[in-house]
């Protein structure tokens, strides 16, 4: 898949709230038949936190599951954002403008022009159930406006 066709969901730790983005895009655009294909990175310095527990994050497994959707990155672990990762990418997508805008800036000042920000908070902010509701909405919204573009 090349870059003209692939979106990068940016989130902290690349466990919770990109992989569901991601996950979820990539499910929606197989239906939709939408040529474009989703990937997640965390913008951290550092993905190594203690209350990670395995590659993906239980509440976002659980979700899709409860969907139907088998997660096929369920079994990677988190990756780090590279300054590559952008290179690879048409769109650019971080879920939480407050957030992640000054750890992208700090990061990646020369990309950091391309990313569109969402406003999804983490866990210690809004419980699982009702930001990966808003994740959903936000995506269809995005494969709507992808799929008008195509056309």
């Amino acid at each position: 898949m090349n870059k003209t066709n692939r979106v990068l969901f940016l989130c902290t730790g690349n466990y919770y709230r990109s992989r569901y983005a991601e996950e979820i895009f990539n499910h929606q655009a197989v239906l939709e038949g939408l040529g474009w294909q989703a990937f997640s990175r965390g913008v951290a310095e550092d993905l190594l936190f203690p209350e990670n527990v395995g590659p993906m994050s239980p509440y976002t497994v659980n979700a899709l599951q409860a969907k139907g959707i088998v997660p096929e990155g369920a079994a990677r672990d988190p990756v780090l954002c590279t300054v590559h990762d952008f290179a690879q990418a048409a769109l650019v997508v971080a879920l939480k403008d407050a957030e992640h805008r000054p750890m992208i800036e700090r990061r990646f000042a020369g990309v950091a022009h391309r990313v569109e920000y969402w406003n999804v908070d983490d866990i210690e902010f809004l419980d699982p159930p009702t930001a990966l509701s808003k994740i959903d909405e936000l995506v269809g919204r995005l494969i709507g406006n992808l799929q008008s573009r195509e056309r």
